[in-house]
């Protein structure tokens, strides 16, 4: 018996690296359960290469990947999200549009590995930083029986995996 599959938006204010990364996880670890997309607030119109560097990595094509607002999906023929999650604390303090069926929201705010200086290698490992805290709270979502929770529980476990530390 299949489950449902749910609609996620990620959203960033440049939807060029965070956001990017955490759609090709929920469409690849999640893919079961989720379908997945990105926006941004303001766009930079361009994927940032060390995202797609490690969107590749997961086998995800990276074809796909465009950064783009996040008015995209507050249109009447737009998907319909059952979540909203923002990933960076500016994209969660912005005035969002108004999401058609009113979706659960999230912050799960992560630190811009685009805005890292230094070495080519320093801003890998901040990218890869950030992708595997993605890649764990996009498993521990991937697991709740979001079908047998009501929507204040899943609120409370969404923010608590976006609350997720170093352990």
């Amino acid at each position: 018996m299949s489950e449902t599959l749910y609609n996620v938006l990620i959203l960033c204010t440049g939807n060029s690296a965070r956001s990017i990364m955490a759609e090709a996880v929920f469409n690849t670890i999640g893919k079961d359960r989720f379908n997945a997309y990105s926006a941004g607030s303001h766009p930079t119109g361009i994927v940032h290469p060390l995202a797609v560097e490690l969107t590749e990595k997961l086998g995800y094509p990276t074809e796909k990947l465009r950064s783009k607002s996040w008015n995209e999906f507050a249109t009447p023929d737009a998907p319909q999200m059952d979540f909203i999650i923002t990933v960076c604390d500016k994209a969660a303090s912005e005035p969002c549009p108004i999401w058609p069926g009113h979706p659960i929201t999230s912050d799960w705010g992560l630190e811009d590995p685009a805005a890292v200086q230094g070495s080519l290698e320093e801003q890998r490992h901040a990218f890869q930083n950030v992708l595997s805290y993605i890649m764990a709270r996009v498993r521990l979502f991937s697991v709740l029986p979001l079908a047998k929770l009501d929507e204040l529980t899943i609120k409370r476990e969404m923010d608590n995996i976006g609350q997720m530390k170093d352990s």
